[in-house]
């Protein structure tokens, strides 16, 4: 009756009041400051012990393991430790190539380009003003981990190395690197380039949602570059990743990767694999030449074999969100305010279940654009373990749009299942919010009681005066 009895602009003053408390009150129960990232433990207790896998040993010295599809992290050793990635670096750059060129573009060489390895490191002796195809200088960077081959791409796509370097950081902070700075296309060594494994395997994520990517990166047979301008015989290239088909350390669900080594990094390695419908991501930093290959298929085989992916847009995974759902409530349609968590699949040890997660904000993920619509990136969580990440859009009805369910997809044209409409609300702000709201409405009643009384007694106190003048 009160709330009925105010004025429109008030009812709508008031409205506003509680979306923002209430939106105040959510974002700090997802987003507390002493939660907002977490690393997993060193040391597992008894308690996790019996619902977490075991992971095998290995020596290499740091690594992390992860699905390529739900971002979950299966495995972790000192996966935030920043390290030299060596020519890992090549995957990224492979990427901006194909993003930004066709494959039947001719690339030209500078001078600066051929020149820019030395005679020991990984090269095709690229002469000056050679002309490959963007195609054919993918195979040589990505399968032969040519340098000047790197150098020569970085200019066809920028301009300048210095140009795409900024690409190449910018981009890999989207892709989700938290401790990334490259500073040129190869990975030869400077002691400013840097990364962790955590953030190689998300740009990896990057590079294996991408079908021209994944078509080069995964041959296993020799490829042929024909004559060019410069030169008149062929010039054949192999992968250097000793998983692939043939290869020493053969591994049969092995789709690619690509290999790494300088004398300050040691041996580093990224490699994808895929066995029935998972996709795993896997790198090793800090090994050995022969150890990369051999901790890998440990981590692959105690990934695929312990883990499963579940449908987070299925019935169950509503056990993670609380039974209020303001996206249905009056405010909310009347004053067109959203809130969205866009869902994804989860990948979950065998024995633990969708009842078992909640969820956290990741690290330095809060955004904002001008018109008004904030996101974050949520982590689901077993315990210190993330096992998903999802999207959270907070907009109004004139500018929401419900970003995809997955970073991460396999094809263009896969379906993806719609978002749910639910946001998970702490009760005691809620309550809050309501008291708030109830005290702030008794103000404006007092007030307007108030003014209604001192009317009162101003038009009492001119009658008087009106019939005593007229006695």
């Amino acid at each position: 009756m009160i709330y009925n009895n105010l004025t429109y602009k008030m009812r709508v003053f008031l409205a506003r009041l509680v979306v923002v408390a209430l939106s105040v009150a959510s974002i700090g129960y997802l987003f507390p400051d002493n939660q907002v990232y977490a690393e997993p433990s060193t040391t597992e207790t008894s308690d996790s012990k019996s619902v977490w896998p075991v992971a095998p040993d290995i020596t290499s010295g740091s690594a992390i393991l992860i699905d390529a599809d739900t971002g979950a992290i299966l495995y972790e050793k000192n996966a935030h430790e920043t390290g030299y990635p060596a020519s890992t670096t090549k995957i990224l750059t492979g990427l901006l190539v194909i993003e930004n060129c066709n494959l039947e573009d001719i690339v030209t060489f500078s001078r600066e380009a051929a020149e820019s390895v030395a005679y020991d490191e990984a090269n095709l002796g690229t002469r000056k003003g050679e002309q490959y195809t963007v195609e054919q200088a993918l195979y040589g960077l990505l399968l032969h981990s040519a340098n000047e081959i790197a150098y020569g791409l970085a200019e066809h796509v920028s301009g300048s190395v210095d140009a795409f370097v900024e690409i190449m950081n910018a981009r890999a902070k989207e892709m989700g690197a938290l401790d990334t700075n490259f500073v040129n296309a190869s990975g030869l060594h400077n002691d400013n380039h840097y990364t962790t494994p955590y953030d190689m395997a998300m740009i990896a994520r990057g590079c294996y949602n991408n079908t021209t990517f994944v078509n080069i990166d995964s041959t296993s047979s020799t490829y042929i570059i024909p004559p060019t301008n410069k030169m008149s015989y062929k010039r054949y290239v192999r992968h250097r990743h000793e998983m692939l088909k043939g290869r020493e350390y053969y591994y049969e669900y092995c789709r690619g990767g690509k290999t790494g080594y300088t004398s300050n990094a040691d041996y580093t390695l990224v490699t994808f694999a895929e066995k029935n419908g998972m996709r795993l991501i896997c790198v090793c930093f800090q090994s050995g030449e022969d150890t990369r290959f051999t901790d890998t298929r440990a981590l692959f085989d105690w990934g695929f074999e312990n883990f499963e992916k579940v449908t987070a847009s299925s019935s169950d995974i509503s056990s993670i969100f609380s039974t209020n759902n303001l996206y249905n409530s009056k405010v909310f349609n009347n004053y067109n305010y959203r809130f969205n968590i866009s869902t994804s699949t989860l990948t979950l040890p065998d024995n633990i279940s969708v009842g078992d997660i909640t969820m956290d904000v990741a690290k330095d993920s809060v955004s904002t654009t001008t018109d008004g619509v904030y996101t974050a990136n949520i982590n689901y969580k077993y315990k210190d373990y993330t096992v998903g990440i999802a999207k959270l859009t907070i907009a109004s009805s004139d500018n929401f749009a419900a970003s995809s369910n997955l970073p991460y997809k396999i094809t263009d044209d896969e379906n993806i299942p719609k978002a749910k409409n639910r946001f998970s609300i702490n009760i005691w702000w809620l309550v809050l919010a309501g008291v708030m709201l109830l005290i702030l409405m008794y103000a404006i009643m007092e007030l307007k009681h108030r003014r209604k009384h001192r009317h009162v007694r101003r038009t009492v106190k001119k009658h008087r005066r009106v019939n005593i003048s007229r006695k």
